[in-house]
């Protein structure tokens, strides 16, 4: 064979390999399919292909990051939905409402009532999670949720769509397909919907185990494991192996993660299954170039600067645009970084903060207010807060009674009237209106710094001319910086991974499978470069894991 002739012949049967392993899940007759697929194997390109010409299609997932970018690439082909909004959808729909109110912290808040009506804690999102159908405590959670405007939460809510599924099943819809994808992210409750909708719709799973992040809601890997390994199961198992994100050595080191994960007994029950790169001429120039990954040791407050003089180097290498991810195990970490970087002269740094709170704010209530000033909900959340507590258990337990008046009616005229100017601030923010001295103290209260925001605003401002980015076009570089758990579904062309340190990325007392599967989604968000960054002296666990003939240091 020609030595000219050999990498086309390579290239040409690595994409061959591809089409084979989407073909054999595009042929199949099979109404249950289980698509094991690792990171940037090509999941979008499958379900395009696999929703293609379907008139009637759905795709579920349950991060929101995931539905709007699968939104977009299968724009005009699947509805795309989260399973809280496809059960709010399918609840509207059956039971002829127009609209259902959504209050995601409502069990939260639930739970809080119990507490302090009866002395005990009950996790309600744990219950509905794990299909804890019996339990006791679940008929005061509907009579709240009745009495609290017949609002739902996100766990409820699917909870309830379930249940109504299961005692009508005539009710259950039909699709020419339903695509799930992050299968190993769902628990019980989310199964149990998914089991239901298959009995009337052909249905594909995606997921990979190595990517299992969120036992936070009683999420296991157990669900996609048994569905692809189990000898009774239903499903018809396929494999997507071949990676064209990233460059040779993230797939290489990823795969010596997991070897030896596996070595020192974490990933027990793992799906079996080959992690490849995939041959391709732009990638493989890509590979040569970037064919490390590179680590560093800096104390905590030299990560940004490091972060700006690496990116100077990389653009020199690349001669053109690239985008950044900056993932840190923290949310501070993840700010603090992001704060230094447009301090420097970085004019395009996203750092977006989810609400993770569980506990409902004082302007969670006023915000419910804003839209009815009349509404049970909103008046408990405003009255927890501004009322005397052994003043507001009492308006509690009077509410809790049957045919109980109104919240608005059973809290203290001073608590009503408070709410109401607090409201007319809100509402000259909403509109745009000028504000006093008097409103800023009330937007203080409410957990709004005027000040500050002001201050954050013109701090950025000042920073624009900041002269420490010595090339024009690196101010203009577009970086993301977010958590591991913010990181799921994305990806950039560089990745740093910061605090990169055992005390950050391991459990105590021992190393978990989260700890193996964080550290794997965010070394593979990378389609080029890697930078891991320590902020501790001590050499951490899983750079140990990797061989040294990949590792650079910087």
């Amino acid at each position: 064979m020609n030595s000219e002739t050999q990498p086309t012949d390579k290239y040409d049967a690595a994409k061959r390999e591809r089409d084979r392993h989407v073909q054999e899940i595009l042929v199949s007759s099979a109404r249950k399919k289980v698509v094991v697929a690792g990171p940037g194997t090509g999941k979008t390109y499958l379900f395009k292909k696999v929703l293609v010409d379907k008139q009637s299609s759905l795709t579920l997932t349950f991060v929101n990051a995931l539905v709007e970018d699968l939104s977009l690439d299968l724009y005009g082909m699947s509805e795309v939905r989260t399973l809280h909004s496809f059960a709010r959808s399918l609840l509207a729909r059956l039971g002829k409402k127009q609209a259902i109110n959504i209050f995601p912290k409502l069990s939260g808040l639930i739970r809080s009532d119990l507490a302090l009506l009866a002395a005990q804690d009950v996790d309600f999102d744990r219950v509905f999670y794990s299909r804890d159908d019996d339990n006791e405590h679940i008929e005061f959670y509907k009579r709240r949720t009745k009495y609290y405007d017949d609002s739902y939460g996100y766990s409820d809510i699917v909870f309830a769509a379930v249940k109504f599924l299961e005692e009508h099943p005539e009710t259950i819809p039909s699709y020419e397909q339903i695509v799930v994808d992050e299968f190993q992210d769902f628990n019980q409750l989310e199964v149990s919907l998914i089991d239901l909708l298959s009995q009337r719709s052909p249905i594909l799973l995606a997921g990979d185990d190595d990517q299992a992040l969120y036992e936070f809601k009683s999420a296991s890997a157990k669900h996609i494991r048994d569905r692809h390994d189990g000898h009774d199961s239903e499903y018809e198992r396929f494999n997507l192996p071949l990676c064209s994100r990233c460059t040779r050595v993230v797939v290489d080191a990823a795969n010596d993660v997991v070897a030896a994960a596996m070595k020192n007994n974490l990933l027990t029950g793992r799906i079996a299954k080959p992690y490849q790169y995939f041959d391709d001429e732009e990638k493989d120039k890509e590979s040569l170039r970037f064919s490390s990954i590179s680590y560093a040791q800096k104390f905590a407050a030299q990560i940004p600067w490091f972060i700006g003089s690496q990116l100077a180097e990389v653009a020199a290498s690349i001669k053109g645009t690239f985008s950044v991810l900056i993932i840190s195990p923290t949310k501070v970490q993840s700010r603090t970084v992001a704060k230094a970087l447009k301090r420097k002269g970085f004019r395009n740094v996203e750092f977006v903060e989810k609400d993770e709170e569980r506990d409902p704010t004082l302007l969670d209530g006023l915000r419910v207010l804003l839209k009815d000033e009349k509404s049970n909900l909103g008046w408990r959340i405003a009255a927890d807060f501004l009322m005397k507590r052994p003043d507001f258990k009492a308006t509690l337990e009077r509410s809790n009674r049957e045919d109980a008046p109104p919240f608005c009616d059973l809290v203290s005229s001073e608590c009503k009237k408070h709410a109401k100017r607090m409201l007319a601030v809100l509402r000259k923010v909403r509109d745009d209106k000028p504000i006093g001295e008097d409103d800023i103290g009330l937007l203080e209260e409410i957990g709004i710094e005027p000040h500050k925001m002001t201050l954050d605003v013109l701090s950025d401002e000042l920073n624009i001319g900041n002269q420490s980015v010595g090339n024009p076009g690196l101010r203009k570089l577009s970086i993301r910086a977010t958590t591991i758990q913010g990181s799921k579904g994305l990806s950039a062309d560089v990745v740093f991974i910061t605090h990169f340190d055992d005390l950050y990325f391991l459990s105590r007392p021992g190393t978990s499978d989260k700890d193996v599967c964080s550290f794997l989604v965010a070394l593979t968000r990378a389609r080029k470069k890697v930078f891991l960054i320590s902020s501790q002296r001590k050499e951490p666990l899983f750079l140990k894991w990797i061989s040294g003939d990949r590792i650079s240091f910087a």
